[in-house]
């Protein structure tokens, strides 16, 4: 007996069915939209933006339209480095117009996201790229498709931090970026007096120091990060004790807690050597984080706030001064934000 098949499951909810329908309109918009001057990565980095699209439906829909529908070129690799000059990267492969590229990065913390190459702001992204991780180029040509493998080719071997070159070839064609236009200020309407309006006068005398004069509201902060990565730049911090000892590691997570208490919606990441570090703890078992080591961090999530604040706090916690962040219960959450 043949067993029923699941493909039809999820539309059975009405949850299910509408994320779908949405997930396809979506994709659709997204088609449309497509072009030689408009890349896959900055039309869904744009959507995500505006909340249009969920970070989640993005390996999906790059895969869908790319390389069923576009017959895309793809080459995937765990980059064995990271290039140093990421803006040098951009400006190079902004000359290959003969090809459609999109870079694909697994992110250990973000997961799955995308960047268009050509791109000047993807710059600061590709610069985050870490050594070891999953990098996807999705190249597409109208030419050829041997421009399209060695457009990705190439991708691939600048990202990792190494030279290349490509054909004459590669240099001519109609796939370029655009900067999006920014749209026009409104412009106000003059407001005209009535006729035998007279001007009211107020009779109520108030004091200037009681009643102090309200101040214009200042706009709201913008995210520290924009676009998919929702994530800061790496800081980093530097031991000033003589030993990242279990001292310093309480005072990060006390730290870190507080951190946490105020914003909720937001995730602390620590990284040392390169790796991301789950456990803080570990940082004094190894026994390695001593006097001039060099501890990262950055801040996840949407609306990071505070992190200069946060990057002075842990340097005190790396350093002899730690002892201010251990007073109370270990549970205690300190005032700190």
């Amino acid at each position: 007996m043949v067993e029923p098949s699941s493909f039809y499951t999820r539309l059975a909810s009405r949850k299910g069915f509408n994320t779908s329908v949405r997930h396809i309109t979506r994709t659709l918009d997204i088609l449309d939209s497509l072009g030689p001057k408009k890349n896959a990565a900055d039309l869904i980095n744009s959507m995500i933006i505006d909340k249009d699209f969920d970070a989640e439906q993005t390996q999906a829909t790059v895969h869908m339209l790319l390389v069923e529908k576009g017959g895309y070129t793809t080459v995937a690799q765990n980059i064995p480095e990271v290039t140093g000059d990421a803006e040098s990267l951009v400006k190079e492969v902004s000359r290959w117009k003969a090809v459609d590229l999109v870079v694909g990065y697994h992110h250990p913390d973000l997961g799955f996201i995308v960047v268009n190459p050509k791109n000047p702001e993807s710059a600061s992204v590709i610069a985050g790229f870490r050594k070891n991780e999953l990098v996807v180029v999705y190249a597409g040509s109208t030419a050829s498709s041997k421009n399209a493998v060695t457009g990705a080719e190439a991708l691939i071997t600048l990202i990792s931090g190494q030279k290349t070159t490509v054909p004459s070839a590669m240099l001519n064609g109609p796939f370029v970026y655009t900067a999006p236009r920014k749209p026009a200020a409104p412009k106000k309407a003059p407001v005209k007096a009535r006729k035998g309006a007279a001007p009211k006068v107020s009779t109520t005398t108030t004091s200037v120091a009681s009643a102090p004069a309200a101040s214009t509201p200042a706009p709201a902060p913008a995210p520290a990060v924009a676009g998919p990565m929702r994530m800061s730049p790496l800081v980093s911090v530097v031991v000033s004790n003589e030993l990242f000892h279990n001292g310093n590691v309480e005072a990060w997570k006390r730290i870190i807690r507080s951190y946490n208490a105020k914003y909720p919606n937001l995730q602390v990441n620590v990284y040392y050597d390169g790796e991301r570090i789950v456990d803080i703890n570990t940082l004094f078992k190894w026994g390695k984080v001593k006097h001039g080591s060099c501890i990262q961090f950055c801040v996840s999530g949407e609306n990071i706030q505070d992190l200069a604040k946060l990057s002075r706090y842990f340097r005190q916690g790396a350093s002899p001064q730690f002892e201010a962040f251990l007073h109370g219960s270990p549970d205690t959450v300190m005032n700190l934000f």
